[in-house]
């Protein structure tokens, strides 16, 4: 028999002898709009599509009663252009499409200039959002080299524009906390900055804080009143749910998508469902789970409605990635369900 004290903590891998309820939610209370997802090219390990039958997705889709899914990878031009007609066009009100934007044009003295109008052009050819990713603020430098935070007046420019143009901008700002924290043995996300080195932003040489990330994000956000962004993953601070819930407050067009963040808000499961009763029109469903699953959908309509505690937020994976504990439900208000499910995003898409 092997020694507890030869077992390497990265071969521990306890499973629950908890018995506990465990409650099927297979449809959700309402039928939902995930507005969080990666359809497209952009993240996909070989530079394929992220969904190879369309078809397929729509029968899961039709299965879960997701009645729409919004795919944040449409970036520019032609790119742009592909995704427009493999989803939005080809399913007309299944997918909406976001775009992205170059900001290497940034680069340019005209850079700003130059992204103005290709977001002009990306509302003309019918992306139904802009989505800025967290590259902004953390790698994102232009002409002079110095880096462009989320609150750099060119930037403001580009969100005010998209409120202009009738466009939902969704935003992802900085990472985990646990991402920004040193390498040592009171980081409790090791598990997975083990396995995904590029994702710690530690080095203050390189990148800025996490709380200087985000206090840039809410200058964003109060500086754009007639814009409606969605902070994406919980607000860019699931840990941190009375930052969120001030500037939900402070900001009256600023909503939040609960997406990939499922580990983070089922371990304070009474907090989150407070701030949802408290802001019952601007909390938005999305998964951020790509591929989509049917298993998935089934995880978070378990989440948002049962009041099943202490259960796995990534079932079958070896041990649980974003953090090693396990979650309960938020077992909400059935009538908060139709506007955190559909009728938020609803209004936020135009719809």
């Amino acid at each position: 028999m092997t020694s507890i004290n030869d077992i390497p903590l990265r071969r521990w891998t306890p499973q629950s002898r908890l018995r506990a309820a465990v409650t099927e939610v297979p449809t959700p209370h309402t039928p939902c709009i995930d507005v969080h997802n990666h359809l497209g090219r952009w993240l996909s390990e070989d530079g394929g599509w992220m969904i190879s039958d369309v078809a397929d997705l729509l029968t899961t889709m039709d299965a879960r009663h997701v009645e729409s899914i919004v795919n944040l990878d449409g970036m520019w031009g032609d790119e742009l252009e592909a995704n427009l007609d493999r989803y939005d066009r080809a399913h007309p009100g299944r997918f909406y499409t976001f775009c992205q934007l170059d900001w290497s044009l940034l680069e340019e003295p005209e850079g700003d200039r130059m992204l103005r109008e290709q977001l002009a052009d990306n509302a003309r050819r019918g992306a139904r959002g802009v989505k800025i990713w967290k590259n902004l603020g953390l790698e994102v430098r232009d002409h002079t080299d110095t880096l462009v935070m989320p609150d750099d007046p060119r930037v403001i420019a580009l969100v005010a524009l998209a409120g202009e143009l009738g466009l939902p901008v969704l935003i992802h700002t900085a990472d985990p906390m646990a991402f920004f924290d040193p390498l040592d043995a009171d980081n409790e996300r090791l598990d997975e900055l083990r396995e995904a080195t590029d994702w710690w932003f530690g080095d203050r040489s390189r990148h800025p804080s996490f709380d200087a990330l985000l206090d840039a994000h809410a200058r964003l956000v109060q500086a754009c009143p007639d814009t409606d962004i969605i902070g994406a993953h919980m607000g860019c601070a699931a840990e941190d749910l009375d930052r969120v819930s001030a500037l939900m407050n402070a900001a009256p067009r600023y909503h939040v998508d609960i997406a990939g963040r499922m580990a983070e808000l089922g371990r304070q499961p009474r907090r989150m469902a407070r701030l949802i009763a408290e802001h019952p029109d601007r909390v938005l469903f999305g998964t951020d789970i790509y591929p989509t699953s049917d298993e998935q959908y089934r995880l978070h309509y378990r989440f948002l409605e049962s009041s099943d505690e202490s259960f796995e937020y990534a079932p079958g994976e070896p041990y649980p990635p974003q953090g090693r504990w396990a979650v309960s439900a938020l077992e909400l208000d059935p009538a908060l369900l139709p506007a955190l499910y559909r009728d938020n995003a609803r209004r936020v898409l135009g719809l």
